[in-house]
C-alpha cells in the first residue's frame, strides 16, 4: 500500500513512500498512482508533441518515436515506485514479470496513436489498464493535448474530467456513428477489412477512422459515438477504454457476440443497444 501522506495536494511525486509488499493494496492507491503515472506518461508526450526529430518503424506500418519509449519508462517508473511488486506489461518494453510476485498487472501503451502524433495530428493519448487476478479493475485514458481524462474503476462508474460517463442512447445502427481501426496487416487482408468497412458504411449513419483504439472505445463510453470494431489488438490498445465502456454501461463481445477478453483477436463495443445489430452485419447474418 502506498501511504496517504504521498499524497498531500494531490502530489505523488513530492513524497514517494511505499509500505510492504504484504500491505493491503487499496482502490483509492491503485487511482492515486494511476493518476500519477497519466500526468507522467502525459507531460513527456506533451513535451515532444510537434518537435520530433526522429521516427523509427517496428514494421512497414508501426512506427515508434522517443515520446513513446520516454513515455513508458516514466509510467514505469511511478509504478515501481510505488507496487514493487505489480507486473508490468508495456508496449515498448513488453513484460516487466522478473520476481514480481503481486497479484497485479499494469497494462500500459505509452503513446496510443503513434502514426497520428508522429503526424502532428492532436488524435492520441496515455493508455493505462490495471489487471488483478485476471479481470481489469481499474483504468485510465489521457489525451494531455485535448486535456481530457477518463477514469474507471470496476463497480464505481466511469468519468471524464471528474464528470460521470454514460453510452448513447441511440437504438438503431442506421442512426449510428460509429469508429474503426486497421490492424498492422491490413496491407495482407486488404480485402477483408475493407469488406467490413464498407458493410458498417452501408448500414449505419457514417464511419470513422481515427487512429486509436483506447480513444474510440472512450468516444463509445462518452456517447459521442454508437460502437467500435477491431481486430488484432492488443491489451495495451484496449485494457483502459474497456473498462471505461463497460463502467459508461456499454457493450463489449467478440464479433459473433460471444465473450471477449482483453487478450482477443476481435472486439466489438457498442452503447448495447446497437449491439445485436453490428454482430448481424459482422457476421453476414
Amino acid at each position: 500500500m502506498v501511504h496517504s501522506d504521498c499524497y498531500r495536494n494531490g502530489d505523488f511525486r513530492a513524497c514517494q513512500k511505499v509500505a510492504s509488499p504484504l500491505a493491503l493494496v487499496t482502490m483509492k492507491d491503485i487511482m492515486q498512482v494511476l493518476n500519477t503515472a497519466l500526468d507522467e506518461g502525459g507531460a513527456v508526450l506533451a513535451r515532444h508533441f510537434g518537435r520530433l526529430e526522429q521516427i523509427d518503424r517496428k514494421s512497414e506500418t508501426d512506427l515508434v518515436t522517443v515520446a513513446d519509449r520516454e513515455s513508458e519508462a516514466a509510467i514505469k517508473r511511478v509504478i515501481h515506485d510505488a507496487f514493487p511488486t505489480h507486473q508490468i506489461l508495456g508496449e515498448e518494453s513488453g513484460e516487466d514479470y522478473a520476481g514480481r510476485t503481486g497479484d497485479y498487472r499494469w497494462i500500459i501503451d505509452p503513446l496510443d496513436g503513434t502514426t497520428n502524433y508522429a503526424h502532428s495530428m492532436p488524435i492520441f493519448a496515455v493508455s493505462i489498464g490495471v489487471e488483478r487476478d485476471g479481470e481489469i479493475v481499474a483504468g485510465g485514458v489521457f489525451n494531455p493535448v485535448a486535456g481530457e481524462r477518463y477514469l474507471a474503476e470496476r463497480g464505481s462508474g466511469a468519468q471524464l474530467n471528474g464528470k460521470p460517463l454514460r453510452v448513447s442512447q441511440v437504438a438503431t445502427l442506421r442512426d449510428s456513428l460509429l469508429v474503426t481501426g486497421f490492424p498492422y496487416d491490413r496491407r495482407l487482408r486488404l480485402a477483408h477489412y475493407m469488406d467490413l468497412f464498407g458493410r458498417f458504411l452501408n448500414a449505419a449513419q457514417s464511419v470513422l477512422r481515427l487512429g486509436s483504439a483506447s480513444l474510440d472505445l472512450c468516444a463509445v463510453a462518452s456517447g459521442r459515438l454508437e460502437g467500435f470494431w477491431e481486430e488484432k489488438l492488443h491489451a495495451w490498445d484496449v485494457a483502459a477504454g474497456w473498462l471505461v465502456v463497460e463502467e459508461a454501461g456499454g457493450r463489449i463481445t467478440d464479433f459473433s457476440g460471444g465473450p471477449a477478453t482483453v487478450y482477443g483477436v476481435e472486439l466489438l463495443a457498442t452503447n448495447g443497444l446497437i449491439h445485436d445489430e453490428c454482430v448481424k452485419v459482422l457476421t453476414g447474418l
